[in-house]
């Protein structure tokens, strides 16, 4: 994954998770929705990163088990 798309997708998920701690004391259902959104964003980001190496050829398990 290219490092702007990372970038984007950790400062998604933190402003995500920010704006759902802040909803916590407005509203328990509007909060619920967003951690829900966060974590949908999260695993979308961890998706898109698994078919881009799946793409290239170079799973990070196999990087890692050869060291």
């Amino acid at each position: 994954m290219s490092k702007g798309l990372s970038l984007w997708f950790a400062f998604s998920s933190i402003m995500l998770l920010a704006v759902t701690a802040i909803m916590i004391s407005y509203s328990g259902w509007l909060a619920a929705l967003l951690f829900v959104v966060s974590v949908a964003n999260i695993g979308w980001g961890f998706v898109i990163r698994a078919k881009k190496e799946r793409r290239e050829g170079s799973p990070a398990s196999e990087t890692a088990s050869s060291r």
